[in-house]
């Protein structure tokens, strides 16, 4: 992102390229969806015992992994801490979801329904819906429990909702999704991990893929020809709803649950360094789309750093 300070200092809205627009971008994220979904719930044997010897996620992926806390875990209780915390993301998708389909909804409310891009929204909307219900009985069966973000955030997510438009809504869904996209590749492919487990991110990474590319000629669409200002307040808004995401994503109570001392876990995953440069590594992508069409604007950074996304 070197040039990203450079850019800020001269644009005053997305740089031109010749896209294809929604309308065409859906079309074929319309026949990958009739081609390529799937559906866990019936894909995947829930009944299946649950091998002992399995993480919930990649051991590498854990918010302890390379700290002393974690040295000193025995493996069963590393395989326990995964579970728990894979089970806390999985369940901020599902509350991060339900925000994404209310905004994809209202969005959409008087669109023209007769466009590719709107029959899409809907697709995008039946996809989250299951991946919900995917993750809901994935925490069922790995932990026979639910996480939610704190109350605040919660409440913060309400709000959020209600004024995302445009470029912001659509940023805010891609922050969400391409977070988990290199997590979830990395865990999909690692025998280590709970063979459902890696279905499941096998399957929402194949059906978010389409996901991240309409949301990206949204915000493209919508970045056109604004103003400086908008711009300015686009970026801080998507950088401020970013930041509550990842640092929602691991629960506290998780640690708790898979038997950890909850301050000393909290600590030392606030200074792990190998933590903070996967979370980075997730965010590469991500941070070059939002500089690309000029939302990483230098607010908007400071709070990138702060979450270590940048």
């Amino acid at each position: 992102m070197t040039a990203a300070i450079e850019r800020e200092q001269v644009r005053g809205g997305a740089e031109s390229r010749p896209d294809r627009g929604p309308d065409e971008v859906a079309d074929r994220l319309l026949a990958s969806a009739a081609r390529l979904s799937r559906n866990a719930m019936t894909e995947i044997d829930w009944s299946l015992p649950m091998d002992p010897e399995k993480y919930g996620c990649s051991p590498e992926w854990s918010s302890l992994y390379g700290t002393d806390y974690w040295d000193e875990l025995t493996v069963e209780q590393r395989i326990a801490l995964t579970r728990h915390e894979f089970a806390s993301i999985m369940c901020i998708g599902i509350w991060f979801e339900m925000i994404l389909q209310q905004m994809v909804l209202t969005d959409q409310y008087l669109g023209e329904y007769h466009s590719p891009e709107f029959q899409f929204a809907l697709v995008e909307i039946a996809d989250e819906c299951r991946h919900s219900m995917m993750f809901a009985k994935a925490s069922e069966k790995m932990v026979g429990k639910s996480y939610h973000p704190h109350p605040r955030i919660g409440r913060l997510g309400k709000v959020f909702k209600l004024i995302a438009k445009d470029e912001v809504a659509y940023a805010g869904i891609l922050v969400a999704e391409e977070v988990l996209d290199v997590f979830q590749r990395g865990c999909m492919r690692d025998d280590r991990v709970l063979p459902f487990i890696r279905t499941i991110n096998e399957i929402h990474v194949l059906e978010e893929s389409r996901h991240m590319k309409f949301a990206r000629e949204e915000v493209r669409e919508s970045m056109r020809g604004i103003s400086a200002k908008r711009r300015h307040a686009s970026a801080l808004s998507v950088a401020l709803g970013a930041t509550l995401i990842v640092e929602s994503l691991i629960q506290p109570q998780a640690y708790a649950d898979a038997g950890l001392d909850v301050s000393r876990a909290r600590r030392e995953a606030a200074g792990n360094e190998h933590f903070h440069s996967m979370i980075r590594s997730s965010c590469t992508h991500l941070m070059e789309f939002l500089d690309e069409v000029g939302l990483l604007t230098t607010p908007a950074m400071r709070f990138y750093r702060k979450a270590h996304m940048l």
